[in-house]
């Protein structure tokens, strides 16, 4: 195993996944595959020769157009089989995020070449997550579907031959009518070197049936980029000859300490790339992607807001091809917001306001500076600021301001300066993004 990605804590995967956590079907979504079934029957077709939930996604598919690859550049991960995961429609809305990373896909069972969500639930019987595919494409959007992930046993892993894989792997795209997939290529399969042979030829052999299916490669990372597995992928695609849209790097749990760490670990990948390829610089960052963890990591690393921004600075000024994160149902602030110290997979254990990391991949796939996400109602008002008083020479804070760390504002008589970025966080409130420099 590589000694730079920690194991993880009791019941937690590498993420933050409680093991076999489970959604259970809507009314609806059952509803909504009987209804296809039975317009199937109608029409003559027997909807017994691939699956009722096969027919619906392919009647949803056949109206959803691909979106343009910078949403499928910035969809954050989503963990589907989580009990506790956010409505996608409410993120979209409050963000403007078109495209979601669905994950993840694994060997049925632990052992069978076929695909099934976590191992648990088979892609051929699935309802659950097509349900939150089609309410994502009805307002607008679309998904990628992630192979992989750390840990669990992957379809490269059993299924013998690169075509066997690819055709596993086709039974999800037909399933569900996808225009982007993710090979997420961790342990313990990345240091199998005919599991990833399995895996590359499967991409490519996609690559080659699906024209303009976008494809992504995800690997971890160390502090100077792809670890020796992750290089012994890149020397295998190279023998391939197999370019994917891009090659992710995940510069966490790994003994980082901030953006500028991550920056540095994507400028090292960046000539790991052109020394394996011969690429151009420039060429080289329009095919690497950034996938990053908000908050906690299991590693007990904290990514901020501000380190979110320092990582997509970079990424706008370079051109890379891609930015995104784990995951879309962290993306909220626990209870406490520190969390006592601890990892949840379904919050950030730091301060934030909900979908603020999301925020930052809307700005990616725009090339626009982030725009914070629409606020939840709520049933308490923010407090109105009053002025100043004394000799407070800061300038007054502002609900509509935003914040970054060191930033000096006076609020009801007092000095404060900012610990960490925030946008309408109260001077003394809650939140403690602020820190009092006592009376002006």
């Amino acid at each position: 195993m590589d000694p730079s990605v920690p194991e993880p804590p009791p019941r937690l995967d590498r993420r933050g996944i409680p093991r076999g956590r489970m959604l259970i079907a809507t009314a609806g979504a059952a509803l909504l595959a009987i209804t296809c079934i039975v317009a199937l029957a109608a029409a003559g077709e027997n909807p017994a020769h691939s699956g009722p939930v096969r027919e619906m996604a392919n009647l949803s598919a056949n109206t959803t157009s691909a979106l343009s690859d910078n949403w499928y550049e910035s969809a954050p991960y989503y963990s589907v089989l989580d009990s506790s995961a956010p409505d996608l429609g409410t993120v979209m809305s409050a963000t403007g995020q078109k495209a979601f990373d669905m994950a993840f896909i694994l060997a049925n069972g632990g052992s069978g070449c076929a695909p099934a969500w976590n191992g648990t639930d088979p892609v051929s019987s699935d309802t659950q997550v097509a349900a939150v595919i089609n309410e994502v494409r009805a307002d607008g959007g679309d998904v990628i579907v992630s192979a992989g992930g750390y840990n669990g046993t992957k379809l490269g892993q059993v299924c013998g031959t690169a075509a066997a894989t690819a055709a596993a792997y086709q039974q999800v795209i037909n399933a569900y009518g996808l225009h982007a997939f993710d090979f997420d290529l961790e342990e313990p399969e990345i240091e199998n070197t005919a599991a990833i042979a399995n895996e590359l030829g499967a991409a490519q052999i996609l690559q080659q049936d699906n024209p303009g299916l976008f494809i992504s490669v995800t690997m971890p990372s160390i502090a100077t980029g792809a670890n020796y597995f992750g290089q012994q992928l890149l020397d295998e695609a190279k023998a391939l000859g197999f370019t994917p849209d891009n090659y992710t790097i995940m510069p966490f749990d790994g003994g980082f300490n901030g953006g500028s760490a991550q920056v540095t670990a994507l400028q090292d990948f960046n000539a790991q790339l052109v020394s394996t390829f011969g690429w151009s610089s420039s060429f080289a960052y329009a095919h690497e992607g950034f996938s990053g963890m908000n908050g906690r990591t299991d590693d007990a690393e904290y990514f901020y807001q501000s380190d979110f921004q320092t990582v997509l600075t970079f990424a706008q000024s370079v051109g890379l091809g891609r930015y995104t994160f784990w995951s879309v149902n962290r993306d909220r602030e626990c209870n406490p917001p520190d969390n006592n110290g601890a990892l949840s997979s379904e919050c950030s254990s730091v301060t934030q306001n909900s979908w603020d990391f999301t925020a930052y991949t809307v700005a990616f796939a725009s090339s626009a500076p982030v725009t914070e996400p629409s606020p939840t109602p709520t049933p308490t008002p923010t407090p109105t600021p009053t002025s100043s008083t004394g000799s407070c020479s800061a300038a007054a804070w502002s609900s509509s301001a935003t914040y970054v760390s060191g930033d000096v504002v006076s609020y009801n008589g007092d000095q404060w300066t900012a610990n960490q970025w925030n946008y309408n966080e109260v001077p003394g409130g809650s939140s403690g993004a602020w820190t009092s420099d006592g009376a002006c």
